[in-house]
């Protein structure tokens, strides 16, 4: 049997040896992590890039959302002072269809030496809840129905010019006051017109006349609804 001699066995088993050196594989591993870092720092680079892109994209959609809110605030501050004015308006026609008959009455009620400066009415409700039916002692309570009872209250201010200005020209002109039409039909005499308020004499700068400044309440008679 022939005999075989290997005389590269050295050279390849130094080669084996060095393809498992643990040194060599670990710079391997080493490297490949590396690049992993590499490739997952690229990507986060990448996500960071998109995400800065949708962040200036939403500030810029803020940005618009904001002006279209500071404008929708201004509109609506707008809109509010539009409907006070029509409010106010709508009270002002609505008051002086109700006050007409007061209005015509001082138009007819008339005295030397009186103006009239300022009308202002009062009207309040006291409401007055049902009171339900029920039993009491086996015996049957009516109930009542619910009612509401009306105030109303009437200031006239005014400024007496006549020549002696005083109690004795207010006096008339409440005396002229309730004898009106419109006053007799509310019920409504010279012990329901009390004079609240009269200032000492003053004079008119433009004038030199003097003057004073009263005021009178009309307490019409309460009404039971």
């Amino acid at each position: 049997m022939p005999i075989r001699i290997n005389l590269l066995a050295e050279a390849q088993a130094a080669e084996e040896i060095r393809r498992r050196d643990p040194v060599k594989r670990a710079i391997w591993i080493a490297v490949l992590v590396v690049l992993l870092v590499l490739a997952w720092s690229s990507s986060l680079q990448v996500e960071l890039m998109s995400d800065n892109s949708k962040v200036n994209r939403l500030e810029a959609s803020l940005g618009s959302r904001t002006n279209q809110y500071t404008q929708i605030l201004d509109n609506r501050t707008q809109l509010g002072q539009v409907e006070s004015k029509l409010a106010a308006l709508h009270n002002l026609a609505t008051n002086r269809f109700l006050n007409a008959d007061v209005l015509n009455a001082f138009q007819h009620a008339t005295s030397d030496g009186i103006q009239i400066t300022r009308l202002r009415t009062e009207q309040s409700f006291m409401l007055v809840p049902e009171i339900p039916s029920k039993k009491v002692d086996e015996k049957f309570v009516p109930g009542k129905p619910g009612s509401s009872t009306e105030k109303i209250l009437l200031t006239v201010e005014g400024k007496d010019t006549s020549p002696n200005p005083g109690n004795e020209a207010i006096n008339r002109y409440k005396e002229t006051l309730a004898h009106n039409s419109y006053f007799q039909k509310q019920n409504i005499s010279t012990n329901q017109i009390l004079l609240k308020n009269l200032s000492s004499p003053q004079m008119d700068n433009e004038s030199g006349a003097s003057f004073v400044v009263f005021s009178f309440e009309c307490q019409y008679p309460t009404r039971s609804h």
